[in-house]
């Protein structure tokens, strides 16, 4: 399954809240808002956002392959490694071939929700552990499939940046639906 970092990096931006509770999903809600409205978003800003959230799917993912507490969790996280490993790739790739420099938003805020994430998964262990990966999970990638269609798509200007965006959507709903069916399997 292929995953580009253009999408990654929006679903890092929009959904880097862990708990499952309410005040997680307002959390998510305001990061998504973030993402769309953007002041002025342009390829090398879309570029960088990309690369971040990859990044930072990769960062949570390793915690879940050594933290989780089943398998299936395992597998996934290093589904998740190896898949957004794979896009960010991509996006540096495309990145040095047109000759962009990212360039973060100057207000960055999501690099702070990013740090809070992490602590919060250092900090949870066993099947709570589990429940909150995988509501990260569940909430990121849905925040990014709606950032891409709904912001980040829309605003990108390049041909081949946009037909990489479009070729990985497919792979992030299947990601989103992945955690969810392991997220409700662990019922209440």
């Amino acid at each position: 399954m292929r995953v580009t970092s253009y999408l990654a990096c929006a679903a890092a931006l929009t959904a880097l809240t862990l708990a499952p509770t309410s005040a997680s999903a307002r959390v998510t809600r305001d990061a998504t808002a973030r993402v769309t409205r953007p002041a002025a978003m342009d390829d090398a800003t879309i570029c960088a956002i990309f690369d971040a959230a990859n990044t930072w799917d990769i960062e949570t993912s390793e915690i879940a392959v050594k933290k989780g507490t089943t398998k299936e969790v395992r597998d996934l996280a290093a589904m998740f490694v190896r898949d957004h490993g794979n896009v960010r790739t991509q996006g540096r790739d495309l990145v040095k071939k047109l000759g962009v420099t990212p360039t973060p938003p100057k207000d960055f805020a999501l690099a702070a929700d990013h740090e809070q994430a992490m602590k919060t998964l250092k900090s949870t262990s066993g099947k709570a552990f589990d429940r909150a990966y995988l509501t990260h999970e569940v909430s990121y990638h849905k925040a990014v499939i709606d950032a891409m269609n709904g912001t980040l798509l829309p605003a990108t200007q390049n041909a081949e940046l946009k037909a990489l965006e479009v070729a990985v959507a497919p792979a992030f709903q299947a990601h989103m639906l992945a955690a969810q069916r392991l997220l409700d399997g662990m019922g209440h």
